[in-house]
């Protein structure tokens, strides 16, 4: 069986995938690659099937051992890369031979690299997904971060495009100083005040050191809720509600202080109030904003998050015919 060898896992590396759906009636999240955009194109410049389990790292990528000829693709933050202490370019297939080390270094904008190797990462699937969830310690390499000493079966890999094919940069995120993230109104935002929900809109809001898989807490202002009294079966708390689900991406808003944008691994309910929700496409976007980042709300609705859907598919096929063999 060929494997990797992982020499340093980096600050926080798991194998993800494009996430264990349908399990939210069992109170399981999806987790899977929080930015799928650079999730999915990574394995398209490796020739992996759509899907396939690749790493995602956080800030400071892993260093890998490879035992045998691979193709291997970084994509997502802006980070350097090496192969046996040589620079190599991100967003490229690169081919690596037995005894290649290939080295993911701290980021340099963004927040999360992705590196996919040909074959895919080849863990045993749990509930339909390779997805890490390290919560309860499911799914990836033994349901946690890779660690020194690590060894990570691959698949078998398939035809893969040649060295050197790259993506177009203008397929290729950029890493704006304030990332926006469109937001459809909705589910509880009737429990803050007309004025509040215009402050959580046009407050520039700064992303804290709590910002994980699980959820961004954000800080920048404070929100008024309607006054109320507390209603059968929820907290005494104003932001508390009788509980509910919570869709990945869903914002809620404990105590009217620090919005917490929920995101693959978080709990699938709860009774805090949740006032609206960040379309999927933008959740790509905040994946790859870091602590000490800003982040803007901008109301949208669901026609044009399906929209934002339709257009990010189109990408993503463009990069696929950007790296399809001529």
């Amino acid at each position: 069986m060929s494997f990797l060898i992982v020499r340093s896992g980096g600050l926080s590396t798991t194998v993800q995938d494009t996430g264990r759906d349908g399990r939210y009636a069992i109170g399981m999240p999806p987790s899977g690659a929080v930015d799928q955009y650079s999730f999915a194109v990574a394995n398209l410049l490796v020739g992996n099937p759509d899907g396939a389990a690749a790493l995602e790292a956080t800030y400071l990528g892993p260093e890998l051992e490879f035992t045998d000829s691979r193709t291997v693709a970084v994509t997502g933050a802006d980070s350097g890369v090496t192969i046996n202490g040589e620079p190599a370019p991100p967003w490229q297939a690169l081919r690596v031979s037995a005894g290649d080390v290939l080295a993911v270094q701290q980021v340099r904008a963004g927040a999360r690299p992705y590196v996919a190797v040909g074959g895919g990462i080849d863990v045993p699937p749990y509930l339909g997904s390779r997805s890490t969830y390290m919560l309860t310690g499911i799914g990836g390499f033994q349901g946690r971060a890779l660690i020194s000493g690590d060894q990570l079966p691959l698949g078998e890999a398939g035809p893969a495009p040649a060295a050197g094919t790259e993506v177009p940069e203008e397929l290729r995120p950029d890493f704006p100083a304030v990332t926006e993230l469109r937001f459809v109104v909705g589910l509880c935002a009737y429990r803050l005040t007309g004025r509040a929900l215009e402050s959580f809109l046009s407050t520039e809001w700064k992303v804290t050191k709590d910002a994980d898989r699980v959820g961004y807490r954000l800080r920048g202002g404070s929100l008024e809720f309607v006054e109320r009294e507390q209603p059968f079966g929820a907290g005494s708390d104003q932001a508390n509600v009788v509980d509910l689900g919570y869709p990945v991406g869903s914002v809620q808003v404990p105590g009217g202080d620090e919005p917490i944008v929920l995101l693959n691994d978080a709990v699938t309910g709860g009774g805090y109030a949740t006032i609206g929700t960040v379309i999927s496409v933008d959740r790509d976007r905040l994946a790859q904003t870091r602590t000490g980042g800003r982040v803007h709300f901008v109301p949208v609705d669901v026609e044009a998050a399906m929209a934002a859907r339709q257009e990010r598919r189109a990408r993503l096929e463009k990069a696929r015919a950007a790296v399809a063999p001529a």
